[in-house]
């Protein structure tokens, strides 16, 4: 079961503001014994979200969205969600319950009565608004909920808010409410070494032999022009199921001796 992340907003790819989103699921899901299978960074285009959402919902990934569940005139997922499920919006009777609790607070803070009916509060429950079928994600911050909707044999795709502050809090009840089981439950370890003055390709040989041969390792190969500290070299590694990774990191470190190439560990 892959995990995957989605990332929704102009003001990210416009470079307004910096992606913050990747780098906390990765520590969340590496605090877990998890990790992240793919990324991807779409817009605020109503035809490419719902797109991108087809895809997530045609497969049995767990999904996290980020991004565009409000309800101003930039805001499509919850929209394009629907359009992705053909399936229409509709007032989740909880998420109603949950904006009204937030109104009421607002109100009382500023020392009147909530009024429902008002123009603004009925904007504001157009964020509880999501496609048929949906359950909510309960938000912490200012109660209100994102929502996740199954599919595929134990996928899900879950939708939070933008805000780190919101967002993060919600994602990690995600993964401690519904996912717990999958904690801790693959073993992995990584061994490297840097790799001074060689060129990928001849190195190259040597990690499809060990792709070959350890089926449960990854060989990864991060190669640098160096700078004023340090002369050009690859991390040179390999990551997976600790038993191959410590038979495979032995035969590799063998070959780069044949090689009779320069590294030092990590």
């Amino acid at each position: 079961m892959a995990i995957g992340l989605i990332i929704i907003g102009d003001e990210i790819l416009s470079g307004k503001r910096a992606d913050k989103h990747f780098p906390k699921l990765v520590e969340l899901l590496n605090a877990r014994g998890l990790q992240l299978a793919w990324a991807e960074y779409v817009g605020d285009d109503r035809a490419r979200i719902t797109s991108v959402l087809e895809r997530a919902f045609n497969s049995d990934d767990i999904v996290f969205s980020c991004g565009g569940i409000g309800a101003t005139p930039d805001d499509h997922t919850r929209q394009c969600a629907a359009a992705a499920l053909h399936l229409p919006l509709v007032l989740h009777p909880d998420a109603k319950a949950s904006i009204e609790e937030r109104i009421a607070d607002v109100a009382r803070e500023a020392g009147r009565q909530p009024d429902y009916n008002a123009a603004d509060n009925a904007h504001r429950l157009k964020m509880g608004e999501f496609p048929q079928n949906a359950q909510i994600i309960p938000n912490p911050y200012n109660k209100i909920p994102g929502f996740f909707v199954e599919h595929g044999v134990g996928g899900a795709t879950y939708f939070v808010p933008g805000f780190p502050v919101m967002a993060w809090p919600m994602i990690e009840w995600v993964l401690e409410t519904r996912y717990s089981q999958l904690f801790q439950k693959v073993s992995r370890d990584e061994k490297a070494v840097l790799v001074f003055e060689q060129a990928e390709s001849t190195l190259t040989p040597m990690m499809e032999a060990l792709e070959s041969e350890y089926p449960l390792i990854k060989v990864f190969s991060l190669p640098s022009v160096g700078d004023a500290t340090i002369r050009r070299h690859i991390e040179l590694g390999v990551k997976g199921e600790p038993s191959q990774v410590a038979a495979a990191f032995g035969k590799m470190v063998a070959e780069l001796d044949r090689l009779g190439a320069e590294y030092r560990d990590l």
